[in-house]
């Protein structure tokens, strides 16, 4: 599970915080890739489209990790979205599914980092 674990938040270590789109996915994706979120297409070339999308618009967009857990053929990485420096950002929960040690499934949580909260936990 460790392994499945790093190479998923590798993923999009690569992906995002390298931008290296297209390495992210030669290396990281399988042949197939069934994307669940409503914003994004299917297959890996449609996943390197969706990460040079935002940039243009937010070159200091950035992935802070947080934890990931791994069970099966599944992992999940909980991480902080940043669009700009200093932003609250977005707390964002990734869910994979792997096959033969490739991501082949993806579907994701996203929410905006509250300002105020109702405790004195934080989101992450």
């Amino acid at each position: 599970m460790p392994t499945t674990r790093r190479s998923s938040s590798r993923f999009y270590e690569q992906a995002f915080n390298d931008y290296q789109p297209e390495e992210a996915a030669a290396a990281h994706l399988g042949d197939s890739y069934i994307q669940h979120n409503p914003e994004a297409h299917d297959s890996p070339q449609a996943f390197v489209g969706y990460v040079h999308w935002p940039r243009g618009k937010f070159p200091d967009l950035r992935l802070d990790f947080k934890r990931a857990v791994a069970e099966g053929d599944l992992v999940v990485t909980h991480s902080n979205l940043h669009f700009e420096r200093g932003d609250r950002g977005m707390a964002v929960a990734d869910f994979w599914r792997l096959a033969d040690g490739k991501i082949v499934e993806h579907w994701d949580v996203i929410q905006e980092v509250p300002e105020k909260s109702a405790n004195d936990n934080t989101i992450f």
